[in-house]
């Protein structure tokens, strides 16, 4: 009896003494920053890489800082559960993509976060003013030119009469450019064909219907579109469509990509977050606009479309 006891407090001592090793790993002081990625793709990853390159050269370098870095791999209740495990134990949150915003400040409104690569972030009910960001949330958007872009694309095929539209219609973001790039067709006299998918699944057999009705596709800023991107150039580059899209992760599978440097918007979001963590509230911090454009061209494509580099890129830069 009395060798159990002793065994009991024996046991019971190893585990305060574990416990207070555990928790010496974190140093005092430490910053502790939460990230709630949506899908892997490159996009995402160079925003996310953005970021964590922008807090260390401001002096918040990983030494200094904690970072749970959470990916629910394009799942949506991968979001919910890693939301829930990210909520109120960081010092800030820091979300990329609609999705993750949405999922974070449904459920943690108390923890600053800064999101990237949101497209609209009124359409997604995260915010109403941009200037002066209300419940506790503020970042950067991917919102790109699309009239820009559908005025470059038009360029690049003069002779089209049908442009082809591609998005996941779950995706609010994608929704939001799609509407625009229809105005902006439709306004010059150009019948637009529009497609969409809920799933990857849907991608090869949706893509390959649409290419054989138009004479270009416009593809805004879409993480199904990303993640798919080798099977919709596969499609494209058989069926000889030129197709622009709205950012660099993607022209893998385009002729030319138009729009947001995602590494340079997490840039921007990493600022931000350093001025709050500096002591600015969320609301004296304005939602940010992207700074830069990247316009890319992709060769291989141009050449197997029999379409000349130095016009493309003499399009792309007027």
């Amino acid at each position: 009896m009395r060798f159990s006891k002793l065994k009991l407090i024996f046991t019971i001592s190893l585990l305060v003494l574990s416990g207070c090793s555990a928790k010496s790993t974190q140093k005092e002081g430490e910053i502790k920053i939460g990230v709630l990625q949506y899908a892997e793709h490159a996009a995402l990853a160079s925003a996310h890489e953005g970021f964590i390159e922008a807090l260390d050269e401001e002096g918040y370098s990983q030494d200094k800082v904690t970072f749970d870095i959470q990916n629910a791999m394009g799942d949506q209740s991968n979001l919910q559960t890693i939301a829930e495990k990210l909520s109120n134990k960081n010092d800030l949150n820091f979300v990329v993509a609609t999705p993750a915003a949405q999922a974070m400040i449904n459920i943690d409104k108390k923890t600053p976060t800064i999101f990237t690569a949101v497209t609209d972030p009124v359409a997604a009910s995260l915010l109403t003013n941009l200037e002066k960001p209300e419940g506790n949330i503020t970042g950067t958007i991917d919102l790109t030119p699309v009239d820009k872009q559908i005025q470059k694309l038009l360029k690049i095929v003069p002779n089209g009469k049908k442009v082809g539209v591609f998005y996941n219609s779950s995706e609010v973001n994608s929704e939001t450019q799609a509407k625009e790039a229809k105005i902006e067709l439709e306004k010059v006299g150009i019948t637009v064909v529009e497609k969409t998918v809920t799933s990857t699944n849907e991608v090869q057999q949706v893509i390959t219907s649409l290419a054989n009705e138009v004479d270009a596709i416009y593809f805004p800023t879409d993480t199904t579109v990303a993640s798919t991107i080798s099977t919709i150039g596969e499609v494209l580059e058989n069926k000889k469509i030129p197709a622009l899209g709205g950012d660099k992760a993607v022209l893998g599978g385009m002729l030319v990509t138009y729009g947001v440097d995602y590494k340079e918007i997490g840039r921007q979001a990493g600022k931000q977050a350093v001025q709050i963590l500096k002591g600015k509230k969320v609301f004296e911090v304005p939602v940010e606009k992207p700074k830069k454009l990247a316009v890319d061209i992709n060769e291989e494509m141009a050449r197997e479309l029999s379409l000349n580099v130095d016009d493309l890129k003499k399009i792309l830069e007027d």
